[in-house]
């Protein structure tokens, strides 16, 4: 890609951000995939109801490790370097689960999967918000959750076209294969990309390489803006300890709390309940296959249409005001998902309230939490602490995975009572953004550091 001259770009900041964020893409795919491959597999491995939440958190498993080390691997050998091997993480899966013959052999290969997963979920916004300027990292930041929802939506139809190749006995057997392995070729397509994307500016100043990191900050926003921003880098690095020590330190607390929380809440609400087992949670309303596939067909188109809501409004309302109404929205809108089953109002009120909760998440929770991690922490304890942030969210989606199908299945609880506690969550959630949550629109990622160190973090840009 051609150097885009001494006044910056916004074309070539948005392409190394929109290559970020194809490790979204591929994340969604892979978080979709299992959603109608789950059937299949449940047929051709024998699978109960235990092993089939195995079989969705499989993945997951390997997103505890793939987010814990990779901040420290990504502060000690690059942003970029990391990306490459999440990118042939994916692609090494995708074959790999295609071709087992036992349900270890699959839980293996998706664990390999895991691992690209956890370690893409903690670098891409990392590195999209260590590279675009303050005015634009709101909108650019959201691209990695934008990648999250069309490759879910996309999958949703790659899935739909390999079972209709054949019966459902074929889909058992070999179908199935084919849904898991075509990620290969979009995660083959990433690495190809990232030849033509810089390391992150922050890292190489942090790394002893100013003239390099000058180099992509001009690139990304002129000469005048990189000096002055390269300067402010180099400021605080010279005042900052490093290492987990920092992290751990009283002056972060506060932004540590909010990541943890902010995570936890994030899977907690319930979203990969519907994502993973939208098919079985239509299903189970008395529709038919088609029926329940193309109410996850409008699942999916909601959850891409509302996540443009956020690019639009996040650098223009905040970050606070839309996390307040979506986590309101949620609330509501989960509790009335709940009194459906309850009540049995199946089809189409039952379906409204499972949209109104996607929108209001994907406008708000999902898009803004990982945003917000990426921004609120110091440059050198960055990598590190978005490592934690990822540990929380896998462990937290684990548990969901894990625990749905058996909540749902059971006698004493049941899909009502577990809808309402996911509001439950919400709820909670909407109380701590009002309460501790600041706003970083506009502002610097050296200015938000700057008013932690301070004791002021809530001030506007």
């Amino acid at each position: 890609m051609s150097a885009p001259g001494k006044s910056g770009s916004l074309r070539y900041v948005a392409f190394a951000a929109g290559v970020a964020s194809i490790g979204g893409f591929l994340f969604g795919y892979d978080t979709a995939v299992i959603n109608g491959a789950n059937t299949y597999l449940k047929v051709h491995f024998g699978l109960d109801a235990a092993q089939e939440g195995m079989a969705g958190a499989s993945a997951i498993l390997g997103c505890i490790p793939g987010a814990m080390f990779a901040g420290s691997l990504s502060d000690r050998f690059g942003r970029r370097r990391l990306l490459f091997l999440c990118a042939l993480a994916y692609a090494a899966s995708g074959l790999l689960s295609a071709l087992p013959r036992t349900f270890a052999g699959f839980l293996a290969a998706r664990f390999l999967s895991g691992l690209g997963i956890g370690a893409s979920s903690m670098i891409c916004p990392v590195y999209i918000a260590e590279i675009a300027p303050g005015k634009w990292r709101g909108r650019l930041g959201t691209l990695f959750q934008l990648g999250i929802v069309t490759g879910i939506f996309l999958t949703l139809f790659v899935n739909r076209l390999v079972q209709r190749l054949g019966d459902d006995s074929w889909n058992a057997a070999t179908g199935w294969r084919w849904m898991v392995g075509l990620e290969a070729v979009p995660a083959a397509g990433f690495v190809l990309l990232l030849f033509s994307v810089p390391e992150s500016p922050r890292w190489l100043a942090q790394n002893g390489r100013p003239q390099e990191a000058l180099r992509v900050l001009t690139d990304v926003g002129g000469a005048d803006s990189a000096a002055r921003e390269l300067g402010a880098i180099q400021d605080l690095l010279g005042s900052e300890a490093g290492g987990w020590g920092e992290l751990f330190s009283r002056a972060f607390r506060r932004p540590l709390l909010i990541a943890v929380v902010l995570m936890a809440c994030s899977q907690f609400c319930g979203i990969n309940a519907i994502m993973y087992y939208s098919t079985k949670i239509f299903a189970l309303s008395g529709g038919t296959r088609d029926a329940a596939f193309s109410s996850s067909v409008l699942v999916g188109l909601i959850n891409l249409l509302f996540t443009f809501v956020a690019i639009a409004l996040v650098d223009r309302l905040g970050r606070r005001p839309l996390l307040l109404a979506g986590t309101a929205i949620q609330a509501a809108s989960l509790a009335m998902v709940g009194w459906a089953f309850h009540t049995h109002q199946h089809g189409a009120i039952l379906l409204a309230c499972v949209v109104g909760f996607i929108a209001a998440f994907a406008m708000a929770m999902g898009p803004i939490s990982w945003l917000l991690c990426s921004e609120i922490f110091p440059n050198r304890v960055r990598g590190r602490a978005m490592s934690v942030a990822a540990f929380t969210v896998w462990v937290s989606c684990f548990l969901v995975a894990q625990t749905f199908p058996m909540l749902n299945d059971s006698a004493a609880v049941g899909p009502a009572l577990t809808f309402w506690l996911y509001a439950l969550v919400s709820l909670f959630s909407l109380g701590f953004v009002h309460m501790l949550v600041p706003e970083t629109k506009g502002r610097t990622l050296e200015a938000i550091e700057s008013s932690w160190i301070e004791g002021q973090p809530g001030g506007a840009a």
